[in-house]
């Protein structure tokens, strides 16, 4: 404090150095005329001001305009040339230096994320830099020194994600972007690291996001202030958000959800940095807003919440309706919000109300209260008497009966007092009679305060609910959401406490950053000199100091007859006439108002108002009325001290009431707290806590008023600016020395300007040498020990040495090159020449030839044109004959073809006839042959039927037995006469047409002898008429022949119509067979649609249900850990008592027990279990009574037994009995019914096998046959049946030998226990046949999970043979299922889950360990699942025997924990790999020389602190590989399954690749090529370590994808259209935004790099809308995301005890082979 102090008087020693204030309405370098022209000769040279160098100047408009030098500046110069953006030229008048106009910064500064590394820090390059980054880059945040600059974007950005919380997380502030989570993760780690207080303070206008700044600012702390999950603590600081702003937030013209007053949130943090309570303060609050409200605003959020929520069923009582109806809602005309549900805001109110600990009838009054006062503001007052002095409210108004009855107070008392109040006059008490005007302001003043009181009980609630309940904190950070400068066309009281509370706060950054810069200084051990800037003490004196304006107001207040214009002349006289204040003046045109001059602007305040506004006064009678409420919670509000101030202050103590309260008695206290008083002391309060605190300050800009996305007004923001304080900041900065490099980075990047030898060893000195001669001037620059420091502008400096410097050499090498370029082109000119005359010559020598083919080829020709024509005429000749010849041939032919099918005519005619006559001759031999055939048939059959009609009476015998098939066999019978009718019918009609065609034969036979006689007596026919037959003859085979050509022309046509045909048809196949085709791969495509979405369904049911088995377990660690607790806890109460029956503690039971208990009847719980024989009464009395009476076992014949132990063994054995008998007799009256199916089944084909003898007369001897067939085999099941019967009926006898065996020995075991006192062992039953098993007694089961699992040491378990533990267990869970002792089965599997468990906690950490139990887990569960009888059979070998013990339960338990053991083997590689990814994949120089001289690649900023640590191994992919290797070691040595392997590092290479990404897309210094080429190669060395063990696999190359497409976007060109395409084309995998902020950060980190163009930008932003890849809206990967894991089934080989070789190192020589 005492620095502090210090430091404070020598600033204001500055400021009255400097004279007059400024006006802060001008530029930033026009205010103060004196000390802008030292910072501009400080900051610049003349020497700067060049030809081509940048400069800004002034405008109206843009506030400030870049503009181009077109000559030299001279001293001397009056005018400047200057070229503007848009082309026009301009003179700048310079009289002095100081006229100059500010220069602009170099390019490679451009877009800068900290304003103080600027190398020219004013008000214009600020302005541009903030402008630059929100408009091109999209980058709201900007760091200016240890202030964050945050721009409200006015839209939904994806920057507050898990993941970015992620990456945020651990890091360093001055490595990552700006952002709110840098700034809360620098303030908790502070806070870690030196145990001390923090605070954020959070300021700006009203819209600018304050309260999203701070709602961020404490989500961050919940999640890294606490576990992966919320706790109720982090849930409940959460949750205070969305009340806070429903009672104290409302809408203004400038912001819709604007704070209404400031609160300070305490958020305490524990040893462990977890958050274990808050508190909150809270500052004037708004009372004015609930009255009245402006056009175009709202009043408090919650009256409209109530309103939209009327309808519901619990708010009917509250007689609700619009807020339109009520007038403190109606005054600003709108009542809604766009985009706003008041209903569900109201119902996440509740729910936070709820999470909070308020109960609902709580809740409920609060918004009873609120209603009332809603129905208060309808309240109609009327005025009356003479001159209005008197004002009565109606008895019947329906507004001041609801509020009467939702008050719970009498409506008559509180209409008579709201027009009346009570005054002591003399001694005596009158009530006087108050006007219209009067009721109304005093009914309006009580609506005040009751709104104040109740925010504050509300606040008081929530503090309640937030305190810590374990322990105190031991340091918090401190959230201050606090209203900013604000100034009006109209400002009153309120205006006047904000911008004093902003003095206040200015006053104390101020000092910070003074502190911060002087400690930077000290540190690095430079020379301390003073730094001027403005203090703003004088104006927070003429507020709070003797007779300030706070103390006269509080004096007139205190006057009986005070009033504003008293004030404001006693104002005047004091600050203008007695003690004039420069910060203090009047206005022209007014008498009632005064203007002050603060740190941000020149503000004039109305007087009027302020004195009601600062006593804030409430009568005393409605307070009274009230107090006497029948409601509680009124009636709690007002049971306060009836003196004080404001209750909008809840930032004091709860004894400070809020409002003062006017009694008849005008007692020395009426007025002693008002509300500026109030508000002066907490604000004093906020301060101490701020200064005992360590400050971070985040400064929210407002960058329209049109509340437009990505729109930048520079008036408004430069005003915020002005405002804010980050300029003075940067006037702070550059009055020193703003520019701070680091040695390495100096001379990185200045190295070509040392003219000396460079000795990189010692680079202090080698700097130090060569700065004397770079920069004459001592003062410009002082060395540190760790960094170099350069007043403004020389950075700039040593830029333009470093670009002439590079020209020259530039210069050198182009006239090198072009000389070497001049001969070259020389030597290429004579050769040139020479070739010339050798290809001209070529050319003369080749024309001559030319000529000579020409004429060569002339006689040729000639001779071909003779020869074709000699040629063309012959052939004609030749083609004549042959065409004769082909006629004479034709003619000749076609006479003989002619004269061949006369006679193959006759031929034809004869071969008919002669046919005809063989046909004829054939059918009757065939007739008569048949005719026999059907003779001998006959006979035959009917030999055939006498032999059946004689054997169907031998089959009578089958009559009764096939009583059934008499009705067949009858229809058989029936069937069989009516085809010997049909049979007969025929023969009869065969011989009816044997008759008519033997009569038909003989009739032609007839006529043809009539026509043979005829013929020979006929005479022989005249040549001529022969002649004539044979002329008709030729004439009808000619129509013959041309009836024959016509038909085969229609034949040909019909088959080329066919052909046409069987084409189209074989088209319509081709395309049905191509559409089927289609069809079936459209099905295909479908059906593998379907199928990948069942895939992902699968896989995402699985990641749910791995997730929440992860949840579960981490909730059961959680469990585990106040177990303990709890149990330590009641050990300490323990021991402070006395008495031998306390010695006993109790373990709570588990949360989840093993379904197996569940589904057991002699399931007993684990408190059950954890209880002794000594601990008092018979604790499971009731459960065992409960078990004995549900199987009916009686329960008196135990009470003859004596001792407790005893009477419950035997009570178990009874009821193990009874149990058994029980299922004994289900399992029978199933196998009786499963008999009696048999029998039925029997019975039935008995019934429907019946076969009468006289119809199976005409019934072949193949159905017989079948129907015996089918009843023998029928007679085979029954047998089959009976024998089932008979072996189930002797195992059921075997049943009962054994429980009579059972039940007598136990008889024996409880006689023998009462009369030796000692347990018997009972013998063990014979069981199955099965050897090769390992037998364990029930009280060896301890010891054997002991010795297996629980205490089973490392170097010895990683000693044993893979999964041999598992082995053991399974063949001693096999002997118990072969006795039949399934109980014991069951619980050596349980207590094997629970020793695993138990293990896999013990070595948490240790990688083999976990493998070494991750597969005993999956062996011990393959082997339950290939000896399960569920398992399929034919996947299991012949010789495996399956349990007979259900133990599906125990399978899934054990499915479970091989998840278990899978995630957690990974977390623990995670946990090793999360802090060396980034080094690693991001930071290591694995390509040595790359970055130049080994420096790092990128500047620290300005502000930040170098920490000096110890010299630690550095860390490079080695590091990674070598956790790698540490997991594939520890999973092959345990002989894990490669899929295992493989999914394993798949879910790591995510990890890092996902890890690595984010940080890139986070960091600045990171983007550009060397680095992507260094990252590159860093993967690569990860996918050739993956490649040589056989792990680089399609699924891990997809995850390394992003981060290799990210390494490549940064080494590929950036500069053209096609280079854009290319782009976007080339990076698929990664998202929009992802390509687009790795072009914003690509920052070139040497000369041979360019930055990449807006122009560019805008290019790929366009093609990457174009691409519309459906992907989503994300920037950063989750580094949380867990891929499911699937553990495939491995029958393992024949386990027989026999074939293990069990050491002695597991202490199982208790186990009998069996």
């Amino acid at each position: 404090m005492g620095a502090k102090r210090a430091g404070s008087t020598f600033l204001s020693k500055g400021f009255r150095q400097l004279g007059a204030p400024c006006s802060p309405s001008q530029p930033f370098f026009q205010r103060c005329p004196e000390r802008a022209g030292r910072a501009q000769k400080a900051m610049e040279s003349t020497e700067l001001y060049a030809k081509g160098a940048c400069v800004w100047v002034p405008d109206p408009e843009a506030v400030w305009v870049s503009a181009q030098l077109l000559q030299d500046f001279k001293p001397g110069d009056g005018l400047l040339l200057l070229k503007l953006g848009d082309g026009r030229e301009v003179q700048h008048p310079v009289s002095v230096p100081s006229d100059l106009p500010p220069l602009g910064n170099p390019d490679i500064l451009e877009g800068e994320n900290d304003l103080t590394s600027l190398s020219f820090l004013h008000e214009p390059a600020v302005l541009h830099n903030l402008r630059v980054r929100f408009l091109d880059y999209n980058s709201i945040y900007t760091y200016c020194g240890i202030v964050l600059v945050a721009i409200n974007p006015y839209e939904q950005l994806p920057i507050y994600g898990e993941e970015v919380v992620d990456a945020y997380s651990g890091q360093d502030m001055a490595d990552m972007e700006p952002h709110i989570f840098s700034v809360a993760e620098e303030a908790y780690r502070t806070m870690i690291r030196e145990k001390k207080n923090q605070s954020i303070i959070i300021s700006g206008e009203s819209g600018s996001g304050k309260t999203v700044s701070a709602k961020f600012t404490m989500r961050y702390f919940a999640v890294v202030g606490g576990a992966s999950q919320q706790t109720s603590v982090e849930e409940r600081v959460l949750a205070t958000n969305p009340i806070m702003e429903a009672i104290g937030n409302a809408k203004t013209t400038r912001n819709d959800n604007s704070s209404r007053f400031g609160k300070y949130i305490e958020i305490g943090f524990g040893h462990q940095g977890n958050i274990i309570g808050a508190n909150m303060r809270t500052y004037l609050l708004e009372k004015s807003r609930v009255v009245f409200q402006a056009q175009e605003e709202r009043n408090y959020h919650i009256f409209y919440q109530l309103c939209a929520s009327c309808d519901l069923p619990e708010m009917k009582g509250l007689k609700l309706d619009a807020a339109e109806q009520f007038r403190y809602t109606n005054q600003g005309g709108r009542t809604w919000i766009p985009g706003t549900e008041d209903a569900l805001e109201l119902e996440r109110v509740r729910n936070a109300f709820t999470v909070l600990g308020v109960r609902s009838d709580q809740q409920m009054e609060l918004f009873q209260i609120l209603a009332a006062i809603l129905h208060l503001g309808n309240v109609n007052i009327q005025a009356s008497g003479r001159g209005g002095d008197r004002s009565y409210i109606d008895g019947e108004d329906l507004s001041l009966l609801l509020f009467s009855k939702l008050l719970g107070v009498e409506r008559a008392q509180m209409a008579h007092w709201l027009c009346h109040r009570r005054l002591a006059v003399a001694g005596e008490t009158l009530v006087k009679p108050m006007s219209g005007q009067q009721a109304s302001e005093a009914r309006d003043a009580l609506a005040k305060h009751v709104y104040g009181q109740l925010f504050s009980w509300t606040v008081g609630q929530l503090n309640a609910a937030l305190r810590a309940q374990r322990g105190a904190p031991v340091s918090f950070i401190g959230v201050l959401d606090i209203y900013g400068f604000e100034t009006f066309d109209r400002n009153s009281f309120e205006q006047f406490c904000i911008n004093y509370a902003n003095e206040k706060l200015q006053q104390q950054f101020n000092l910070h950053v003074f502190q911060l810069e002087q400690e930077e200084y000290v540190r690095e051990g430079l020379p301390w000199s003073r730094i001027e800037f403005s203090d703003n003490q004088p104006c927070i004196a003429l507020i709070e100091g003797p007779l300030g304006l706070l103390d006269l107001l509080d004096e007139e207040c205190r006057m009986p007859k005070g009033s504003d214009e008293s004030w404001a002349r006693k104002l005047y006289d004091q600050h203008l006439n007695h003690h004039p204040s420069p910060h203090f003046s009047k206005p022209r045109m007014s008498s009632t108002a005064f203007i002050v001059s603060h740190f941000a602007d020149t503000v004039q305040y109305e007087c009027v108002g302020f004195l009601d506004k600062n006593r804030d006064t409430v009568f005393e009678e409605p307070i009274n009325i009230l107090r006497a409420s029948q409601s509680e919670l009124v009636a709690e509000l007002f049971q306060q001290d009836p003196a004080g101030g404001a209750l909008s202050l809840s930032g004091l103590n709860s004894s400070i009431p809020n409002g003062s309260l006017r009694s008849g008695k005008r007692a020395h206290r009426e007025h002693k707290l008002t509300v500026g008083f109030q508000f002066r002391q907490s604000l004093q309060l906020l301060m101490d806590t701020l200064n005992a605190t360590n400050p971070h300050y985040v400064r929210c800009i407002k960058p329209n008023d049109l509340k437009q996305a990505f729109v930048f007004d520079p008036k408004r923001a430069v005003q915020q600016l002005r405002a804010c304080g980050v300029l003075e900041t940067i006037r702070i900065s550059a009055a020193g020395y703003p520019s701070r490099w680091t040695y390495p980075e100096f001379f990185e990047r200045y190295w070509l300007l040392l003219r000396r030898s460079l000795e990189e060893e010692d680079l202090q000195s080698t700097c130090q040498r060569a700065l004397a001669d770079l920069i004459p001037e001592p003062d410009r620059y002082r060395f540190g020990k760790t960094k170099v420091f350069f007043r403004a502008g020389q950075v700039a400096l040593l830029e333009r040495l470093r670009a002439e410097r590079l020209r020259g050499a530039a210069v050198v090498i182009q006239s090198r090159v072009r000389g070497w370029l001049a001969r070259v082109r020389y030597r290429r000119t004579c050769w040139a020449a020479l070739t010339l005359q050798r290809y001209a010559r070529g050319g003369l020598a080749r024309r001559l030839a030319h000529v000579l083919r020409r004429n060569r080829a002339a006689v040729l020709l000639q001779k071909t044109f003779r020869m074709v024509v000699v040629r063309r005429l012959y052939a004609l000749i030749r083609e004549a004959a042959v065409t004769i010849q082909a006629f004479t041939r034709g003619t000749l032919a076609r006479r003989r073809y002619r004269k061949l099918v006369a006679e193959r005519a006759a031929v034809r005619l004869q071969a008919g006839v002669r046919g005809w006559l063989a046909r004829r001759t054939y059918r009757r031999l065939r007739a008569a042959v048949l005719l026999l055939q059907c003779c001998v048939r006959r006979r035959a059959a009917r030999r055939e039927l006498q032999r059946l009609r004689v054997e169907a009476r031998s089959v009578e015998r089958y009559r009764e037995l096939n009583k059934g098939m008499e009705v067949k066999l009858m229809q058989l019978q029936l069937r069989a006469d009516q085809q010997a009718r049909e049979t007969a019918a025929l023969r009869e009609a065969l011989l009816t047409e044997r008759e008519a065609h033997g009569l038909e034969v003989a009739r032609l036979q007839g006529a043809l002898s009539k026509v043979e006689a005829q013929l020979r007596e006929k005479p022989p026919v005249a040549p001529v008429e022969l002649e004539r037959d044979r002329e008709e003859r030729r004439r009808a085979e000619e129509r013959a022949a041309q009836e024959m050509s016509r038909l085969a022309q229609e034949v040909q046509a019909l088959q080329g119509q066919n052909r046409v045909l069987e084409e189209e048809r074989t088209a319509l196949l081709g395309h049905l067979q191509q559409q089927e085709r289609l069809q079936e791969e459209q099905v295909a495509v479908c059906v593998a649609k379907a199928a990948e979405g069942l895939q992902g369904d699968l896989e995402e049911e699985r990641r749910r249900y791995q997730g929440l088995l992860r949840d579960f377990s981490r909730l059961e660690q959680r469990y585990e850990n106040l177990c303990e607790m709890n149990a330590l806890t009641e050990r300490s109460r323990e021991h402070r008592r006395t008495g031998s029956n306390q010695s006993m503690v109790l373990e709570l039971p588990s949360p989840v027990s093993p379904a197996a208990f569940a589904s057991s009847p002699f399931a007993v719980s684990e408190a059950d279990k954890q209880v002794g024989m000594a601990a008092g009464p018979r604790l499971a009395d009731s459960a065992l009574d409960a078990l004995m009476g549900a199987v009916d076992v009686p329960t008196d014949a135990a009470e003859k037994m004596s001792g407790e132990d005893l009477r419950h063994a035997y009570d178990a054995v009874r009821v193990a009995n009874k149990f058994l008998e029980s299922q004994l007799t289900s399992q029978r009256a199933q196998w009786e019914e499963e008999m009696s199916a048999l029998r039925s089944e029997v019975r039935r084909p008995r019934e429907v096998l019946v076969t009468p003898a006289a119809a199976l007369g005409s019934e072949p001897q193949e159905s017989l046959g079948s129907l015996l067939s089918e009843n023998v085999d029928l007679m085979e099941q029954v047998e089959a049946g009976e024998r089932e019967c008979r072996r189930l009926r002797s195992e059921l006898r075997h049943l009962r030998e054994t429980v009579t065996l059972r039940r007598a020995l136990m008889r024996a075991v409880s006689s023998a226990a009462v009369t030796s006192g000692h347990d018997a062992q009972p013998p063990q039953l014979k069981g199955l046949d099965a050897t090769g098993l390992l037998e364990c007694r029930k009280k060896d089961e301890v010891k054997l999970i002991k010795n297996l699992f629980t205490e089973l040491r490392v170097d010895c378990a990683l000693s044993l043979t893979p999964g041999l533990p598992a082995c053991v267990l399974f063949l001693c869970v096999r002997q118990a299922d072969c006795v039949g002792d399934r109980d014991r089965a069951r619980s050596l599997c349980i207590a094997a889950v629970g020793g695993i468990k138990g293990a896999l906690k013990k070595h948490s950490n240790d990688v083999d360990v976990t493998a070494l139990w991750l597969k005993n887990t999956c062996v011990l569960k393959d082997l339950l699942t290939q000896h399960s009888t569920l398992q399929d059979t034919g996947n299991v070998p012949a010789d495996v025997m399956p349990l007979s013990s259900d133990l599906s339960d125990q399978q899934r338990s054990l499915s479970d924990l091989s998840i278990q053991a899978y995630q957690q083997l990974l977390s623990v590689t995670e946990g090793r790999l999360q802090p060396v990814i980034v080094p690693a994949l991001l930071e290591s120089e694995t390509i040595p020389g790359l970055t130049g001289f080994g420096g790092k690649l990128s500047r620290k900023r300005a502000g930040s602190d170098t920490k000096p640590g110890g010299a630690t191994e550095p860390v490079t992919m080695a590091t990674v590989l070598r956790e790698l290797g540490a997991l594939h070691t520890a999973m092959s040595r345990q002989a894990l399954p490669p899929t295992l392997l493989e999914q394993a590092f798949h879910q790591l290479t995510y990890l890092l690749a996902s890890t690595a990404l984010n940080n890139l897309l986070l960091r600045k210094d990171m983007c550009c090529w060397s680095r992507g080429l260094q990252i590159r190669y860093n993967v690569s060395v990860l996918e050739e370590w993956l490649r040589s063990r056989g792990l680089q696999t399609a699924d891990t190359l997809a995850s390394l994808e992003p981060l290799i497409q990210a390494a490549q976007l940064l080494q590929v060109s950036k500069k053209s259209d096609a280079d854009a395409e290319a782009l976007v084309q080339t990076c698929t995998v990664l998202s929009n935004q992802q390509i687009v902020k790795v072009l914003t950060l690509y920052t070139p980190h040497s000369d041979f790099e360019e930055r990449v163009t807006l122009n560019f930008i805008r290019t790929v932003q366009r093609l990457l809308k174009e691409r519309a890849d459906g992907q989503p809206r994300q920037l950063l990967l989750d580094v949380h995301r867990f891929f499911p894991v699937t553990f495939s089934y491995q029958p393992p080989p024949l386990l027989r005890a026999d074939q293990l070789t069990i050491p002695d190192s597991l202490k199982v020589s208790f186990l009998r082979r069996v």
